[in-house]
């Protein structure tokens, strides 16, 4: 191999070297970083038996509820209104979220009791696992009405 032919091979490689290593920081920099215990990642918010039966819990650093129905399922509920996005506290005396914003209401499965949000509030992934609780904020689940599919409830315990 002459001289000019392995400078020329060695300079393109660098410079491909250099653009690959660029390209890599440039999505590090773009691509979201979430540790657990941050809205959009994973959080193990305890053990089944700290939410008594009928308990709204909230949970601010992950923007949900964890909802314990009278039945003893579970429901991690977004707390972010479907009508225009604002944040829907519950409200323990009516036993119902209300949306301070424009009036909609929701049952303590996320339903809409009172318009204008057009479906229920959001979930998130929820798991049981030896008796601990864990939500992924990552995995938001939209849905039209509210029903048992999405309720988790504990494993029975012999």
């Amino acid at each position: 191999m002459k001289r000019r032919n392995f400078l020329k091979a060695s300079w393109l490689g660098l410079l491909a070297l250099a653009g690959g290593e660029s390209a890599f920081i440039g999505l590090k920099f773009v691509s979201p970083h979430v540790d657990a215990g941050e809205f959009g990642g994973l959080f193990d918010v305890g053990a089944v038996d700290d939410f008594p039966s009928g308990s709204v819990t909230p949970f601010v650093n992950g923007r949900f509820y964890l909802v314990r129905l009278n039945d003893g399922g579970f429901l991690a509920v977004y707390r972010q209104c479907t009508h225009l996005g604002c944040s829907v506290p519950w409200n323990a005396e009516q036993q119902q979220f209300v949306c301070p914003c424009h009036g909609s209401a929701f049952e303590r499965d996320g339903e809409v009791l009172n318009p204008p949000a057009p479906r229920p509030l959001d979930l998130f992934a929820l798991t049981i696992k030896d008796g601990q609780i864990r939500v992924d904020t990552g995995k938001r689940i939209e849905r039209d009405h509210a029903d048992d599919r999405y309720v988790v409830y504990p494993e029975a315990t012999a």
